[in-house]
């Protein structure tokens, strides 16, 4: 898989772009500020449909501009495919495919698959639980494009759950017979948004677990990895840092619902729900520590680096290679751990590089180089 053509209108710095790809490896070079890491950020929203350095899609929108668009052709074997999103802040954005309009933009999700590194990355090491949750679910929706829709209807009920507990809370009193029947269907529907959920986290833990393991092994081999995923709904027991809880969605549904019953009177005092997906941590260790508070920076830019690799042999398991983008990543490393990740990403079919130098892009990684400069991007090799 690579991306052939890439189109932007009103993205980010660029009131638009041209900029023709081809499989290998290409390297925007150019000082920071330049524009660099905005063409590799388009790619990445088409195909995950958010961004790594924003929350929000209004600031993918060139100040002044009503829209964005961003248009990438994408070569899949012998199909060829030609995506299309606009970006409207505060409004629902449009996606098309082949020219002709599609229902809803995550219709066109698993059409283009990228990884990518970037320095934001060491927060899925150092950072939050948030950080972490967010790289399984990216990464779940990249293998199984219906995850969006499983996403997002869990954000639907947890989103209405939290409105009632929110009222209950304000009103300072025990909540009424109607308020409780109301609660108790929505902790149905959370129940069972939330197992699908939670059962495809731990499938992608099982499955991410020796990938991460070999590839810290590969970057910096000392101490073993381990992932470890704990469910908020199981407590102390069977997923809280033990054995993992079964797959199974029905058992899910029923843990779910108990640990619902068991945190209510909580629940209703502090006005949020505690127990869900939403509140599930992913522990990333390293030999008998955790990394995060315990790594030092090599050690997280190692591991964070691993979290990729294994995300791209995944995805590479399932049918073909993802298009590897890393933004600015080799000025933060060492040499040697520089020489070593060019080598393991060199094969990919496409491999998208940022760098403020050339002396930045490893000798491994030598392809097509673009200079960035002034809002203008132009082959230079």
């Amino acid at each position: 898989m690579h991306v052939a053509h890439l189109t932007l209108q009103d993205f980010r710095s660029y009131a638009s772009a041209e900029v023709p790809l081809e499989p290998g490896v290409s390297a925007f070079i150019g000082p920071n500020g330049q524009g660099k890491t905005n063409l590799v950020e388009a790619i990445g929203y088409i195909a995950t449909q958010g961004s790594h350095r924003a929350a929000t899609d209004a600031p993918l929108v060139r100040h002044g501009a009503p829209r964005a668009i961003v248009r990438a052709g994408v070569v899949r074997d012998d199909r060829k495919a030609l995506i299309e999103i606009e970006v409207n802040p505060g409004r629902a954005n449009r996606a098309r495919l082949n020219r002709s309009p599609v229902p809803r933009p995550r219709e066109i999700l698993g059409i283009l698959r990228t990884v990518l590194f970037a320095p934001e990355d060491l927060a899925m090491v150092k950072g939050d639980p948030g950080e972490r949750r967010r790289f399984l679910d990216e990464l779940l929706t990249a293998r199984a494009p219906r995850f969006a829709g499983v996403r997002s209807d869990y954000d639907r009920v947890l989103k209405q759950r939290n409105a009632l507990l929110r009222s209950a809370a304000a009103h300072r009193r025990a909540p009424g017979a109607e308020m409780l029947a109301t609660l108790d269907v929505w902790d149905s529907h959370l129940a069972r948004a939330g197992a699908e959920l939670l059962a495809g986290r731990l499938d992608l833990v099982a499955a991410l677990r020796p990938l991460v393991a070999k590839a810290y092994d590969s970057l910096a081999p000392s101490a073993a990895t381990d992932l470890i995923y704990r469910s908020s709904a199981h407590g102390e027991g069977e997923g809280a840092g033990g054995a993992e809880p079964s797959t199974d969605r029905g058992s899910l549904v029923a843990v779910m619902e108990r640990a619902l019953g068991e945190s209510r009177r909580a629940e209703l005092e502090r006005g949020v729900s505690l127990v869900g997906p939403h509140r599930d941590e992913l522990h990333l260790r390293l030999g008998d520590l955790p990394a995060r508070g315990y790594a030092s920076h090599g050690e997280s830019w190692s591991y964070a680096l691993s979290l990729r690799l294994a995300a791209f042999e995944l995805l590479r398991a399932d049918g073909d290679d993802p298009v590897l983008i890393l933004d600015d990543v080799f000025a933060e490393l060492d040499t040697g751990r520089r020489s070593r990740l060019a080598e393991l990403v060199a094969p990919a079919e496409q491999v998208l590089v940022t760098a403020a130098v050339p002396a930045d892009v490893p000798g491994e990684l030598r392809g097509a180089a673009y200079d960035v400069a002034d809002g203008e991007v132009t082959r230079v090799r």
